[in-house]
């Protein structure tokens, strides 16, 4: 081993560190590596390192500024931290970082660290592991990163970083892919139960591992770490000091409160209206109705065919003159047979393959992706869009991104798919979203919303509704679906959606899925929007041979469609959502303003209560209502924990609860316990 004339090797205290306050933010250099710390917004830290020359400058998710207060920069010979009111970070020697609250003094994060390049830290060790590890990547300009950290409890929660499709929402113990999939949004925001939020701010492909142990982030190929850390004493501060640096939600319109209905799909002009003329003749609240994917003539046409929907302005103006909304389905695939496919490719507005042929998908032949990276492209597909729907009325999309599951390729490869605009990491979903937003904001719309399958941190200040994707008509799927909701509320998407009933499958004329419908009705009714989907059985004939027709229907999926007991039942339940819309449409001004989501779980409204940290199938629809969906079938009695000791809870049926007890209620077919806080 090699050591320098007083006898030190790489191991043990020399050389002296590196600190500096740069104007307010601390930095550290050490070997290769620049490390920067600085107030992010009151009580938060941005943390950033890199092994270029230079530290990138790039916004990810961290878009908004927000006024903190001023940090106090310390530099005492071997160790440096910085604190910005409740938070501090201190820094050893050798560049170890621990995260405390600032007025507690209480550990939140410690970086995971066993060498002895500093043989002074108590956690010296021969494993050689450091906590920021940078393995370079062959051929390749970036590293694969891992950042690590101490568990501080082994009881510790965590909530958030979006929407998986499993049935609990504590991740404690979980190991996450972060990537983008069909019905999964890695959005990697994570709130704990000890008092801090964190925000990975890396949009590549990775992983993050939340052990007993440690807990880890990786990016697979990247050039930079960055991440944003805050203390708060109570969830709903977390959640409105993250969504007050990444964003919060527009304003939701008035259309975004009601029912709305929605089937795969609605093959012709005349049958969609004939649906809403039944819904205006029986009276029923309905805010919106949705023409789905294959509207059009091929792919990448973005309008509708005129063989099937001969008078889009006529029937825009029908439903208008019903109070009824049109939402339309966009793709972002281009078949070669389309009008818009020469232009785009000469100009370079598509994606491209690394071998074989130029294809992302396949159905009638095969499609490619336009490059929602490049700006050019996003302004090329909504000037299309604007041409041929917006300019005709139709003021709410469905940008579905189409089997989003390419993008969890290797980060190469998507960065060579995507084209030279695509720096560093994973962004399509964000950007596929921000290009009708800004679209739609240049055309003079004020209120705008585009229901997507997959979004990242930040998504949702471009009016981004996030659903659960293409999901199974099943009570396993169903339960997990509300995990879905409450984490994807909790990483900022105060948006949410999913198929009431599942997507795959489910036959109206069967009682046991008219069980799950009914089930998942009642639920729908308390999400933030309320939205009937699916893809029945059996499915529909063909009509005619040209365009979209290709595409079979699915079978019936409005509110009649499932006989007398439940057409009863659902529509009970649209009219407890209409009667609800003034307090619907107050919780929607809570989320734009302070970005608290509508559903969230009970710890948000009772953080000091120790039982609701742990309650998983119930949670709070704003702070007067908690909800206890029936999960499963044939569930006659369910119990119901009611927070709060010396509050009072009012049941459907006018009974009233003391709060801080736990309660068994009747589950008849239709009804599901709800509680009004009193």
């Amino acid at each position: 081993m090699t050591k320098d004339k007083d006898g030190n090797s790489e191991y043990g205290t020399r050389p002296d560190p590196a600190f500096a306050n740069e104007d307010g933010r601390l930095s550290f250099r050490f070997d290769s590596e620049i490390l920067y710390i600085e107030a992010w917004g009151a009580n938060s830290l941005r943390i950033r390192a890199s092994c270029l020359a230079s530290l990138p400058e790039r916004e990810w998710a961290l878009t908004e500024k927000t006024a903190g207060n001023k940090p106090v920069v310390e530099i005492k010979g071997n160790t440096a931290s910085i604190t910005n009111g409740k938070i501090r970070a201190d820094i050893s020697r050798r560049g170890k970082i621990v995260v405390s609250n600032a007025e507690t003094g209480k550990v939140l994060l410690e970086e995971f660290a066993r060498h002895r390049l500093d043989i002074l830290d108590p956690k010296c060790s021969s494993l050689r592991i450091q906590a920021r590890e940078w393995k370079p990547r062959l051929g390749s300009p970036d590293y694969h990163l891992t950042m690590r950290f101490e568990s501080q409890d082994p009881s510790e929660r965590i909530y958030g970083m979006g929407q998986y499709q499993q049935p609990f929402m504590n991740l404690k113990g979980a190991d996450v892919e972060l990537a983008q999939r069909n019905s999964q949004a890695t959005v990697p925001f994570a709130l704990s139960s000890l008092g801090y939020g964190f925000l990975w701010n890396n949009p590549g492909v990775g992983r993050a591992v939340f052990s007993t142990l440690t807990t880890t982030f990786e990016a697979y190929s990247t050039d930079m770490l960055d991440y944003w850390v805050t203390a708060g004493d109570t969830p709903g501060e977390i959640v409105r000091a993250y969504t007050g640096v990444t964003g919060r939600v527009p304003k939701m319109p008035e259309y975004g409160l009601g029912f709305w209905q929605c089937k795969l799909r609605y093959q012709t002009q005349e049958e969609l209206l004939e649906v809403a003329r039944e819904y205006k003749r029986r009276n029923l609240p309905i805010d919106l109705i949705v023409c789905d994917y294959f509207h059009w003539p091929n792919q990448g046409d973005w309008k509708f065919d005129p063989t099937f929907w001969p008078d889009p302005d006529a029937m825009v103006k029908e439903l208008k003159d019903m109070n009824i909304e049109l939402m339309v389905s966009i793709w972002p695939t281009v078949e070669k047979t389309s009008e818009n496919y020469d232009e785009m490719l000469r100009r370079g507005l598509l994606i491209r393959q690394d071998r074989g042929i130029r294809a992302a998908m396949e159905g009638r032949g095969y499609a490619i992706h336009y490059d929602a990276t490049n700006p050019d492209a996003r302004k090329f597909v909504w000037e299309a869009a604007k041409r041929n729907y917006h300019d005709k009325g139709i003021k709410v999309f469905w940008l579905d991104e189409a089997e989003p599951e390419y993008t969890v390729y290797d980060f190469d490869i998507y960065r060579y798919h995507a084209g030279p605009n695509l720096s560093v990491g994973n962004v399509f979903p964000s950007d596929y979203t921000k290009g009708f937003y800004e679209g739609m904001k240049e055309a003079g719309q004020e209120e705008i919303v585009s229901l997507v399958r997959c979004a990242w941190a930040g998504a949702q200040k471009y009016g981004a509704l996030v659903w659960s994707g293409d999901i199974a008509s099943s009570w396993g799927s169903f339960r997990n679906q509300l995990s879905a909701g409450l984490n994807m509320g909790l990483a900022g998407f105060a948006w949410f959606t999913t198929d009431i009933g599942g997507f795959h499958g489910g036959d109206p004329d069967e009682p046991a899925f008219r069980e799950l419908l009914v089930r998942w009705f009642q639920w729908g009714a308390y999400c933030p929007v309320m939205r009937l989907h699916g893809d029945r059985e059996p499915k529909q004939p063909r009509h005619g041979t040209t365009g979209g027709s290709f595409c079979l229907s699915g079978g019936p999926n409005e509110v009649w469609s499932y006989g007398e007991e439940v057409y009863t039942i659902c529509e009970k339940y649209m009219r407890i959502r209409e009667a609800m819309r003034d307090y619907t449409r107050a919780l929607m001004k809570d989320a734009h303003e302070k970005g608290d989501p509508l559903m969230r779980p009970c710890f948000y409204d009772f953080p000091q209560d120790d039982k609701c940290w742990k309650l998983e199938d119930q949670y709070m629809y704003g702070p007067k209502y908690l909800v206890a969906p029936v999960l499963a079938p044939q569930q006659k009695k369910r119990e119901v924990y009611l927070p709060g000791e010396g509050l009072k809870w009012k049941g459907a049926d006018g009974t009233e609860y003391e709060g801080g007890k736990t309660v068994t209620v009747d589950t008849p077919l239709d009804t599901m316990p709800v509680f009004e806080r009193l």
